[in-house]
């Protein structure tokens, strides 16, 4: 490597951020050369997304310094951020999205070198990806969103990206796609470009990263090259031991028991039974949960007791009230349960609401401050302890653990095991194998139907892609 080669593209010295007495970023020094993956890791509300505003400019440090290789600013050295929660307008096509951020599209043919440009991206990134560069935003699935934010993110801007800042690039995406992202990512640092890759997909980071760094409450707890990490030592440096999943107790009771979903489609669901839907993202596992629970909560008179209730992986979109605080946010679900004659008992509103804070460790000092104040993963928690919350019987999550830590996610599946022994339903899609393993039955899609029935033993990554692939009967 020459000296040139060697120059940091953006170092950080004792960087720190307060806001008001709040430490969401506490003396980090760090450095990023061309070349380098660095993986960021760390539980909700450790300091990562701070960490990233600091580096691409976002913020100004409270404390500390911040430079640059070759520029001032972290757009002059080629800084680009694509974040967990979608900034894309959605009222714009695909191409038109491109230009916000590329200047240098101008004159009467800008449009036509902007699908030129978006759609090399595509095409290097994800090939056979299928995306008309004409298409507005909100008519893509999510997963196809998350492709373009990430396609605009590498893509030139009058001037070539440098560093890449990528935020739970793969939550949205199934592990085939996800796969064409690591291996660009791969070939992208060994041509000389940086990334800091951010994911509680550990496997991911182990498969990317040439240095992993852990942040603990706003600190560096541990920095050092990949390969002198274990899975179980990294999850310990975070701070939370994460206990082995397993499919829980009783399955064969649960695999007789009481039908209590059963769709034209083919799904069913047993009373206490956790049900998964699997297969390549956007073949129709989302849909055919919205129109399930739409079935099951569609009546103007709706009672005191919901038929089901639903957690959101689109959180911006389908699940977050965002100029509500986060205890409205959580106790929406179960005002029902806790109002006499129309009024609500405040005082039993706020214990429950306190209950599932703790419970499901929601990091707030304070559940009337507002939703958005919270990290996006404790966002999700938020969406998890509005649903276990109610009395619901039936529990429909439409990929529900994206920007969720290891720990957290250990938390959860927990909860969904012991909620389900006594007697609670989950229909649940995920486009994670280990979380669709999870489960005591698993409905596989392709193409907009049921590809296969699975059932342990053969709830196996092999048997998923296998039914993903290849129609078969259901068994």
């Amino acid at each position: 490597m020459s000296e040139h080669e060697s120059v940091p593209i953006v170092t950080l010295t004792d960087a720190a951020k307060h806001f008001g007495p709040v430490r969401a970023l506490d003396g980090v020094s760090l450095s990023v050369r061309p070349g380098d993956c660095l993986g960021l890791v760390g539980h909700n509300g450790a300091g990562k997304s701070t960490l990233v505003y600091l580096v691409n400019g976002g913020f100004a440090p409270s404390a500390g310094e911040i430079s640059f290789s070759g520029a001032d600013d972290a757009a002059g050295a080629g800084v680009r951020s694509v974040f967990q929660e979608l900034s894309l307008c959605p009222n714009l096509t695909v191409a038109e999205n491109l230009r916000i951020s590329n200047r240098a599209l101008t004159g009467a043919g800008w449009r036509r070198n902007a699908r030129a440009i978006i759609t090399e991206s595509l095409d290097e990134i994800f090939p056979g990806h299928g995306i008309d560069p004409d298409t507005e935003v909100d008519m893509l699935p999510i997963a196809e969103r998350q492709m373009v934010e990430i396609a605009i993110g590498f893509a030139p801007r009058g001037t070539e990206a440098r560093l890449v800042i990528l935020d739970e690039p793969t939550s949205s995406l199934d592990a085939g796609i996800a796969e064409q992202l690591l291996t660009h990512i791969k070939s992208y640092c060994a041509a000389g470009g940086a990334v800091i890759f951010i994911s509680h997909m550990l496997g991911e980071v182990f498969q990317v990263a040439s240095r992993i760094i852990v942040l603990k409450d706003g600190r560096i707890v541990a920095e050092r090259a990949t390969e002198d990490f274990t899975r179980q030592g990294l999850v310990e440096a975070m701070g939370h031991v994460a206990a082995e999943g397993s499919a829980g107790t009783d399955l064969a009771e649960r695999q007789t028991g009481e039908i209590v979903i059963r769709t034209e489609q083919g799904l069913t669901a047993r009373k206490g039974e956790i049900v998964g839907l699997s297969g390549l993202a956007g073949h129709g596992q989302a849909e055919a949960l919205a129109k399930l629970y739409l079935s099951q909560s569609s009546n103007w008179r709706a009672g005191h007791e919901p038929k089901s209730v639903f957690v959101a992986g689109d959180r911006p979109r389908d699940g977050i009230l965002p100029l509500w605080s986060i205890l409205n946010n959580m106790s929406i679900s179960f005002l029902r349960q806790i109002e006499s004659w129309g009024f609500v008992d405040r005082a039993a509103e706020r214990a429950k609401a306190e209950e599932w804070k703790k419970r499901i460790g929601i990091r707030t000092e304070d559940i009337t401050n507002p939703v958005l104040s919270l990290s996006g993963g404790n966002q999700q928690k938020v969406l998890f302890a509005r649903a276990l919350a109610s009395t619901a019987p039936v529990v429909i999550m439409d990929d529900p653990m994206r920007g969720v830590d290891v720990g957290t996610k250990q938390d959860v599946y927990a909860m969904i095991r012991d909620e389900a022994a006594h007697g609670r339903t989950f229909m649940w899609y995920s486009t994670e194998t280990e979380e669709v393993c999870q489960c005591d039955r698993v409905f596989v899609f392709r193409n907009g139907e049921i590809s296969a029935e699975l059932v342990p033993p053969n709830i196996t990554e092999e048997r998923i892609l296998e039914a993903s692939f290849h129609m078969q009967e259901a068994s």
